[in-house]
């Protein structure tokens, strides 16, 4: 327990580059002891100033680097299907960011890979799970004092999209953040999904979908809806209600500063991800790292990964046909618990 846990970074670029920050300034017990990203000087940018970390193009040569013993994946999700297998063929443990891998056929195929080890190796980064907010509600809803759960309602608002960001990534990309933590927080699967579209913002892209009202239906008869609205002009805003039998319980509120002035108040408004959930993915990284030391997997596992691939591409097709889509999940093997806690 007492050397540092070398990890090598597959990716260098924005959650890349923060993963790295992580890894050095914050979380204890690890260090980079690798990068890798196709643009070289991009990962050589990342880890500036740091000692005895070996840069590479190709993710393979800095699983094989010295000092490796772990690796975090937060390269584009295309990459992360030969990432995560070949991590797997070196026994190194993963945290990988999601999506796992995007399309469903290559997630299956990470699922029947690490059964196949009869072994976890791979933590899957929804990172909400740990964020303080999230995790009480989660302990509310589990201590049953409310009562069975009937409904979830989301709201996931971005500022602006990126340049490329595409109706259909609002669900596969944006939602699929929510797909996780309604599975979580409920402890069901999701089954079905229609998604409804109003009339498109003025400050959309032209093309664009943009917002869109997804609605999921649960192994047990609950129901979850999601506004998802990336080009709200104004912040990033995630918030959750859960409707129960005996009440209710709202989250995502007061994660904010309120200033007050001679003549009003204003309340600050997080314009990006990694500032509404930095303490999330600091205690995501370090849960990783300290059950990677003590010799176990930990937190979201490959079949959780695996069906929120499922469920986003059915609600991409719900997109595309505006009829309700189910949700049809391949046999979960035994490696796996239904939804890992």
């Amino acid at each position: 327990m007492g050397d540092l846990l070398g990890v090598a970074v597959l990716g260098a670029g924005h959650m890349g580059a923060d993963h790295i920050r992580r890894l050095e300034k914050v979380v204890s017990g690890a260090r980079v002891a690798a990068v890798a990203d196709p643009d070289v000087g991009r990962a050589k940018a990342a880890v500036a100033g740091l000692d005895g970390v070996g840069v590479h193009a190709d993710p393979v040569a800095a699983l094989d680097a010295p000092g490796v013993a772990a690796v975090l994946i937060a390269s584009p999700g295309p990459a992360h299907e030969e990432a995560l297998l070949a991590a797997f063929e070196r026994g190194l443990p993963v945290l990988c960011e999601k999506p796992m891998v995007p399309d469903p056929t290559g997630a299956l195929r990470i699922v029947e890979a690490e059964a196949g080890l009869g072994r976890r190796l791979a933590q899957i980064g929804f990172m909400r799970r740990y964020d303080t907010e999230y995790r009480r509600l989660k302990s509310l809803l589990d201590g049953g004092g409310l009562g069975r759960p009937l409904m979830l309602h989301c709201t996931h608002r971005n500022v602006s999209s990126p340049p490329g960001f595409t109706s259909a990534m609002l669900i596969d990309s944006s939602v699929s953040h929510e797909i996780d933590a309604a599975r979580w927080l409920l402890g069901q699967e999701l089954t079905a999904v229609t998604v409804l579209r109003p009339a498109s913002s003025s400050g959309a892209p032209d093309g664009l979908a943009d917002p869109q009202f997804v609605v999921f239906e649960t192994e047990r008869g609950a129901l979850v809806d999601v506004e998802v609205f990336v080009n709200s002009g104004f912040g990033y805003q995630v918030r959750c209600e859960a409707v129960c039998e005996a009440g209710s319980a709202r989250i995502g509120e007061q994660h904010t500063m309120v200033v007050t002035t001679r003549g009003g108040a204003a309340e600050e408004v997080a314009q990006d991800y990694l500032v509404r959930f930095a303490d999330a993915y600091d205690r995501e990284v370090q849960a990783w790292v300290d059950a990677t030391r003590r010799g176990e997997v930990t937190g979201p596992s490959a079949w959780d990964g695996y069906a929120a691939s499922v469920v986003a591409e059915a609600g991409v097709r719900a997109l595309e046909t505006g009829g309700r889509t189910a949700v049809d999940l391949a046999p979960r093997p035994d490696l796996y618990a239904e939804i890992s806690r």
